[in-house]
């Protein structure tokens, strides 16, 4: 097919590149969703509220946001492999160590540590991907397929949740989803035979090491890149509260509101995790082809228009498992170009710090969104709490996206050329 033209044209290295990104994203990806699953599971065993249970996961997030600046801030500084080697290990760990918790403050405290590593991941790996690609109008489409196997660590969550729930006693079914994230430490291995630090990070860091370069992570607050800071941070606050808002609360809402079984449970989020990975392609492709901020703008308002129709109208369960597709597509595409549009706003000698700062922030943020629609449900339906939750994030994206430039086309590599002259 023609729009998959550009994986042929990717060098050996590129592709070597993307394929450590895509499995340490997936990763990454099941060790954080499989909370969501559990939930139901742990509300009843241990006789947690709703809201400690979102308590939980915002806790995780939090720490994800200070793990991802952190790991931004160290990438730029020590380089792009050895800190997501270091972010690998700290989430597969403690994702592991959850798995022997026995009460709400002991898995508070794992969680929270496993975030620091979650957070700090995908920091590392989309600029990584950003740099390490040649062409701009590639770019996106690249960082989009990375993020993709977002999907594909969804999707094990929800066949891991199945099958140790019909394999094993639910007391021990919970703790062995746990356990096994201790597996996706072994991807490093991959890591440090097959992939290097990106010419481009390469080239600043000399330039840096020679004293032509004085750049310091805290610019990215100067008068220059302030706004842009600021905007970046709110779009990235909207899209990741909208997301989590949703997707959080979903395995919940399907259990305890729609009565779905386990086993029906997972069905229906299958459907949404393979729309989900089709969106990522589909928002890379878009985001390269009519550009970045269009390409939010259209996610935005089709998460928002299908996350409604999902949860608050009268709907069948057929029809809500057919619809699971297009919310899959929807409220994943607008991940897709964020990564090479992040790294695309700053000067590459503080792109790392720029970057992680700007969606760690907003994942900080939105971190707040679970355990708001917790606290809601409280008082109101559940659906209608996701709804109002989510929506408000969704608005905010149309609004930081409107405000901010169109970096469509740009190239990383000319400003990692014009500082190596000067070394």
């Amino acid at each position: 097919m023609a729009s998959f033209q550009w994986f042929t044209e990717l060098s050996t290295r590129e592709r070597r590149t993307l394929y450590a990104g895509f499995g340490g994203y997936a990763v990454d990806a099941f060790d954080f969703m499989i909370y969501s699953f559990l939930i139901p599971t742990l509300i009843a065993t241990w006789g947690m509220s709703k809201s400690e249970a979102g308590m939980i996961a915002t806790s995780s997030l939090i720490s994800s946001a200070i793990g991802g600046w952190m790991a931004g801030v160290l990438a730029d500084r020590y380089g792009r492999i050895r800190v997501l080697q270091w972010t690998i290990a700290t989430f597969a760990l403690f994702t592991c160590l959850s798995g022997f918790t026995h009460n709400f403050w002991q898995l508070l405290t794992t969680r929270t540590l496993q975030g620091i590593g979650f957070g700090g991941e995908w920091s590392v790996v989309t600029i990584m991907m950003a740099e390490t690609i040649r062409s701009p109008q590639h770019r996106a489409k690249a960082v989009g397929t990375v993020q993709s196997s977002w999907s594909f660590g969804w999707g094990a969550a929800a066949i891991l949740y199945w099958a140790f729930f019909a394999l094993l006693p639910e007391e021990y079914a919970w703790r062995a989803c746990f356990w096994i994230g201790i597996v996706p430490a072994l991807w490093i291995i991959y890591i440090r035979r097959n992939v290097s630090d990106p010419d481009i990070y390469i080239a600043t860091r000399r330039a840096r090491d020679s004293g032509f370069d004085s750049s310091h992570f805290l610019q990215i607050f100067s008068a220059a890149h302030l706004k842009t800071t600021i905007l970046g941070s709110a779009l990235c606050s909207g899209m990741l509260g909208g997301y989590y808002a949703i997707t959080t609360w979903l395995p919940t809402y399907l259990k305890t509101v729609r009565h779905l079984s386990v086993f029906n449970t997972s069905g229906y989020l299958v459907v949404l995790i393979v729309g989900s990975f089709i969106g990522y392609i589909v928002g890379a492709i878009l985001s390269d082809r009519i550009g970045r901020r269009a390409s939010f703008i259209l996610f935005a308002v089709g998460s928002f228009l299908l996350g409604m129709i999902y949860t608050m109208l009268p709907i069948t369960d057929s029809a809500m498992l057919l619809l699971g597709f297009p919310l899959g597509i929807v409220v994943q595409g607008i991940f897709a170009g964020v990564g090479a549009y992040l790294s695309e706003l700053y000067p590459n000698a503080i792109r790392g710090s720029g970057q992680g700062f700007c969606y760690n922030l907003g994942r900080g943020i939105g971190s707040f969104f679970p355990i708001l629609v917790g606290t809601l449900s409280q008082t109101m339906t559940l659906v209608k709490a996701i709804g109002i939750v989510a929506g408000s994030g969704y608005l905010l994206v149309v609004v930081a996206a409107l405000a901010l430039p169109e970096t469509k086309g740009k190239s990383l590599a000319a400003e990692s050329a014009e500082s190596a002259e000067h070394v």
